[in-house]
């Protein structure tokens, strides 16, 4: 089945990215692993090539180009290519971050902080999970009291992707404690703020050369300037961008899983067992097939949540369906791709061994796959 999703602007921009994925990640794929962070020049170079921010204003440096099937070539490229774990912190910048300074941010908000997102000098994040509050985002007790024109920001938060590298990081805090959800604002907090502190960039399963960090804020004074949206507008602006967030960890997911299919059928192909190829054994036939299977029609409805999205018609229980199927088919896949590879599946010399590991956490991040189903149960009025 011939796959329609894209225009010949895309298979163009395809073949570019691809260039720049094998000319300027994979060299420095190992070492970014071995250091547990990106070079921040990697943002730059992508941001000078115009593989950031595609859909921000061409006025501010971007690509004015509001079609996300363009994200979905960056997902599938780096996927592809076995770098996710590279890549993942310029998913994060276009597919989470972008869209809340888009949405957001007053004009002069923007003038102040796309050019610098566009280029790649400004790297972002988003800051939502705290120690004690996860997917439960009404929870979190991170507090941002009013002092003049400035809120004092107090509390702290872990898990957060470009955490070491950012230098705008969208926070997500409690401006009034006596309302749970109303009670959430977004507050833009910027590299060299006196009492904004990076604790260790934790050392992860998978994912090795993407930054995660944990985050302390002492009486941050943060100006008025600094806030997205509405004072208690918060959480509706969170839950209206989750939907994007899914569908990019989906698009990652289902892409993830067609490189470890790829892998694995190369592997079986050439590895001989019992005097015999891998590949000629009904076992190893069926369970390629289950799974070629799987990734064609998890891709077929990840497509259509792309369409529906680009035509702002996605919910978010669809996009809840797509993040937990893909998620745990990636995870079947790279499975069955270590089994099938024997010993040398669980070489990290292998892709498909780093596969593995990094493939794991997408069951988690990005809401795990029981508040998934909990989403797509609740518009079934269960």
């Amino acid at each position: 089945m011939e796959r329609d999703l894209f225009a010949s602007e895309h298979d163009l921009f395809r073949a570019a990215f691809r260039r720049f994925v094998e000319d300027e990640i994979v060299p420095h794929h190992s070492t970014w692993e071995r250091d547990g962070i990106v070079d921040r020049a990697l943002f730059a170079r992508a941001g000078s090539h115009g593989y950031l921010a595609m859909a921000a204003p061409t006025e501010h440096g971007g690509g004015g180009e509001p079609d996300f099937r363009f994200n979905v070539v960056v997902g599938e490229e780096l996927q592809r290519a076995g770098v996710y774990g590279s890549g993942l912190g310029l998913a994060l910048h276009n597919d989470v971050c972008l869209p809340y300074f888009l949405h957001f941010a007053d004009e002069a908000q923007q003038a102040r902080w796309l050019p610098g997102i566009c280029a790649g000098s400004s790297i972002t994040a988003l800051a939502m999970t705290e120690p004690g509050a996860g997917s439960d985002v009404a929870s979190l007790t991170t507090t941002a009291v009013r002092d003049g024109n400035d809120y004092v920001v107090n509390g702290s938060k872990t898990f957060i992707t470009n955490g070491i590298n950012a230098d705008l990081i969208i926070v997500a805090v409690r401006t009034d404690t006596g309302d749970r959800h109303g009670g959430l604002s977004l507050l833009v907090l910027e590299r060299g703020m006196e009492g904004l502190e990076r604790g260790r960039n934790l050392d992860k399963v998978g994912l090795h050369a993407q930054d995660t960090a944990e985050l302390f804020f002492r009486n941050v004074r943060v100006p008025n300037a600094n806030r997205l949206g509405p004072e208690g507008a918060g959480f509706r602006s969170l839950m209206v961008n989750l939907a994007q967030e899914r569908l990019s960890l989906a698009v990652a997911a289902v892409a993830g899983s067609r490189a470890c299919l790829d892998a694995t059928v190369a592997y079986v192909k050439e590895r001989v067992a019992f005097g015999r190829p891998v590949a000629s054994f009904q076992n190893t036939r069926f369970r390629l097939a289950e799974l070629h299977t799987e990734v064609a029609m998890a891709q077929t409805f990840v497509d259509t949540c792309v369409r529906a999205h680009n035509a702002r018609k996605l919910s978010p229980a669809e996009a809840a369906m797509a993040k937990w199927w893909t998620s745990e088919l990636h995870g079947r896949a790279a499975d069955l791709g270590v089994q099938l590879h024997g010993g040398y599946g669980y070489m990290t010399e292998y892709p498909i061994a780093r596969a593995y590991a990094d493939a794991r956490v997408s069951r988690i991040y990005g809401g795990t796959t029981e508040i998934m189903k909990e989403i797509v149960g609740r518009d079934l009025g269960l």
